[in-house]
């Protein structure tokens, strides 16, 4: 019989023997890296205002929250940014969470149970397919953006409850979904569609307020958003957003929000303070969609409608040294291997930034650029 010890080697064998074996490789602060690999895409988790406010939150309020969110977790910090995101997306309310993984594990467990149907597709981020199987509910995986598809299953759904699971912005391939079609199916079925705008915040929309703002469907009562706040807003935590009524029920039955100490008010201060500057200057999503699109003619692949650069290796092993290759030229990039991505592409996954000065930025594509082509001998 084998032993755990035996089990786990193996384990590790065949990740090695596939090129999918990952390791931890802790960063130093203030290295010299141009990272373009992390998803703060504003540049605003380095902004001193930004800065500022964790610091004094956490030199006022403490390290931690102390509790969770319906015993002594919650502050004034929480309620304000909490506030705040709801009026700046357009929505009634919004509630927020340690991390955007507990927002989604709670937007779908707390709405779906044994007699919901939920359609999902196929590309969507892991936390919603958690959630989702978390959920108990019957699930339906779809083709990417098949609307037609979306429109069978809740056909044949009958008397249950369905939930939609999209994103506005996929995070892997960087493309948006059909929202404005989805949303129509959804509601001739009394369907709810749970869209994930942790790309789409702060990258797209008036000024940063997403694709569902800039579609009008801000208000559509069969929509909830969900979303993060370590992307575009340079902090931590995530958020639902929705009717007063969504977000009550969220309080009363979503057990990663009950049972989880709340978001550290550092994090929440820091990310009200991104949002405010965010707000005060709506040009900075504009540089993002600038940058990508010289990028990506750089490096010879299509736009990418947000922030997120996708660009396909010929193997895992490549992809692991096309990474490689870039950070000993001093660009740090991602490396996206199954089972991390939807299609089992491998693939460089590049982030658009706009806090790199011209010098820093003009210097990585250059890099980036020749991985590329070196990259492209071995197909």
């Amino acid at each position: 019989m084998s032993t755990w010890a035996d089990w786990l080697a193996a384990q590790r064998t065949a990740r090695e023997a596939a090129g999918l074996q990952r390791v931890l490789r802790p960063r130093a602060a203030g290295d010299d890296l141009v990272d373009l690999a992390n998803n703060d895409y504003l540049g605003l988790s380095g902004h001193p205002g930004v800065r500022r406010a964790a610091a004094d939150a956490a030199l006022r309020w403490g390290a931690g929250a102390g509790a969770s969110r319906l015993v002594t977790g919650t502050t004034t910090l929480h309620a304000e940014l909490e506030r705040e995101l709801a009026g700046f997306t357009g929505r009634d309310a919004a509630l927020v969470f340690s991390t955007g993984y507990h927002a989604n594990l709670s937007a779908v467990t707390a709405l779906a149970d044994r007699d919901t149907l939920i359609v999902s597709d196929a590309h969507v981020h892991a936390s919603l397919i958690d959630a989702a199987r978390l959920s108990r509910a019957a699930i339906r995986v779809v083709a990417h953006n098949d609307v037609a598809a979306v429109r069978a299953a809740l056909a044949a759904a009958g008397d249950r409850r369905a939930l939609v699971l999209t994103e506005s912005v996929f995070s892997v391939l960087g493309d948006t979904a059909p929202l404005a079609e989805l949303a129509e199916v959804c509601a001739a079925h009394d369907a709810l569609l749970v869209v994930d705008e942790a790309h789409g915040l702060g990258v797209l929309g008036d000024g940063g307020r997403g694709v569902l703002h800039r579609l009008g469907l801000h208000d559509h009562p069969h929509v909830v958003m969900t979303a993060t706040l370590s992307k575009s807003l340079g902090a931590m935590g995530g958020a639902v957003l929705g009717s007063a009524a969504l977000v009550d029920h969220l309080v009363n039955r979503a057990r990663p929000f009950i049972f989880d100490t709340a978001l550290a008010p550092a994090a929440a201060a820091g990310a009200l303070a991104a949002l405010r500057i965010l707000r005060a200057a709506p040009e900075l999503p504009a540089r993002i969609h600038e940058r990508g699109a010289e990028l990506a003619g750089r490096l010879g692949v299509p736009r990418s409608a947000g922030a997120v650069l996708s660009v396909p290796m010929p193997s895992p092993r490549r992809a692991v040294a096309a990474q490689a290759e870039a950070l000993a030229a001093g660009v740090r990039v991602g490396c996206f291997r199954p089972p991390s991505v939807p299609d089992g592409i491998s693939r460089l996954r590049i982030t658009t930034h706009v806090g790199l000065d011209d010098a820093r930025w003009a210097r990585a594509v250059d890099v980036l650029a020749r991985v590329v082509a070196d990259s492209a001998a071995f197909v």
